[in-house]
């Protein structure tokens, strides 16, 4: 039947980034409000390319914080192309921040909107052509979405925990359905890193994202990158399971930067595709008296 099907993509890991140091607020929604600026990022990917019909995701983030009240807010908005599935959905998000040490801080953070999971029949083969389950249209179904996510922190590391889809809500394809064996499927998601200032001009930043969605095996990402003047970085990650990835990219004047990666495929599907792209662009909204503070 379709909808076992449906279960089971619904269980497959949400869109993957190899950039997610650049874009950390879409990985994690607590991060709102631990700069003192605003920061308006896009991302695009298009993954295994060369094979039909393969992922491409998009997302629009903004976020920002309020210092007087100890609060960041934020929203991002995404789209996900998966053969014939697409994901579409944005989010509100809301992060309060504690003073551990003088200079420790924790931040928790929800967020929550709408996500709509569009199938379309007409790219989907059936065995048996005349089956019913599924008309040759657009069939989708619209659901709130929930995620929580902490965030501790300090100038040179960090370590935390977001939970996407914390309510695994049941997709429902047609009025008359009553029952599915569609739903969301809750996902664990746990990063960190740490910076290392080697003399003036040098920083080495090595990080771990981990990932893992019943009843798929735990994924982990290992990255690290050399970043110069604060300006310039280089480096790759590997992806277990998945990929091996190079990246690069430039801030200028503290306000704008753009980075770029490339990912090699070592799963099953390495023979089948010439590698992934990932841009993302961003732009930093700087107070006057916060131009000199720089973070990375």
């Amino acid at each position: 039947m379709l909808f076992v099907g449906l279960a089971k993509v619904g269980a497959q890991h949400l869109p993957m980034f190899t950039q997610y140091f650049l874009n950390d607020y879409v990985t994690n929604i607590a991060v709102a409000g631990s700069n003192p600026w605003f920061d308006v990022k896009t991302a695009n990917r298009y993954q295994w390319a060369g094979i039909t019909d393969s992922p491409r995701t998009f997302t629009l983030s903004a976020c920002g914080p309020n210092k007087k009240l100890n609060m960041g807010y934020g929203f991002y908005l995404f789209t996900d192309n998966v053969g014939p599935t697409r994901r579409t959905g944005i989010q509100f998000s809301y992060a309060y921040h504690f003073k551990i040490t003088k200079t420790v801080k924790l931040s928790f953070g929800l967020s929550g909107g709408l996500l709509q999971y569009t199938v379309d029949g007409s790219k989907i083969t059936l065995r048996d052509k005349y089956d019913a389950v599924i008309s040759n249209a657009l069939q989708s179904a619209l659901v709130p979405d929930f995620t929580f996510a902490f965030h501790l922190y300090h100038k040179d590391w960090f370590v935390g925990a977001s939970f996407p889809q914390i309510v695994t809500n049941n997709l429902y394809f047609f009025n008359y359905q009553t029952q599915t064996m569609s739903k969301l499927a809750r996902h664990y998601y746990a990063n960190a890193g740490y910076t290392f200032h080697l003399g003036v001009d040098f920083d080495l930043q090595p990080g771990v994202l981990f990932k893992y969605v019943k009843p798929m095996k735990p994924q982990f990402d290992l990255m690290a990158r050399v970043i110069y003047k604060k300006q310039v970085w280089f480096g790759g990650s590997f992806r277990t399971q998945d990929a091996w990835s190079m990246f690069a990219g430039y801030m200028y004047k503290n306000n704008l930067s753009i980075g770029y990666s490339y990912d090699a495929s070592i799963s099953g599907l390495k023979g089948y595709n010439s590698g992934s792209h990932e841009i993302v662009a961003g732009i930093r909204l700087v107070k006057k008296e916060n131009k000199s503070e720089k973070s990375f």
